[in-house]
């Protein structure tokens, strides 16, 4: 008899190339991608720049604040 409940996916076979699920690790928490919130800070620095008539600027800016919250966001993750 399996001890793996039926509702669990089976691992696979490593050597096929497929990957492992990833566990939740020791806090149970699954790790979150905030990568979103940099690429949305480098969408809309540029338009928040337009108006200022400092595209670049406005890149850079927006660049900065997306790194800034994701590494915070992170910082909150890892302490739950």
């Amino acid at each position: 008899m399996d001890p793996t409940p039926p509702d669990r996916p089976q691992p696979r076979d490593p050597a096929s190339g497929a990957a492992e699920p990833r566990d939740a690790g020791p806090r149970g928490a699954e790790p979150r991608g905030h990568g979103c919130l940099i690429a949305a800070g480098m969408l809309l620095g540029p338009v928040v720049g337009w108006f200022f008539g400092q595209v670049a600027l406005g890149l850079v800016g927006g660049l900065l604040v997306g790194i800034a919250v994701a590494g915070a966001m992170t910082v909150l993750d890892r302490r739950r």
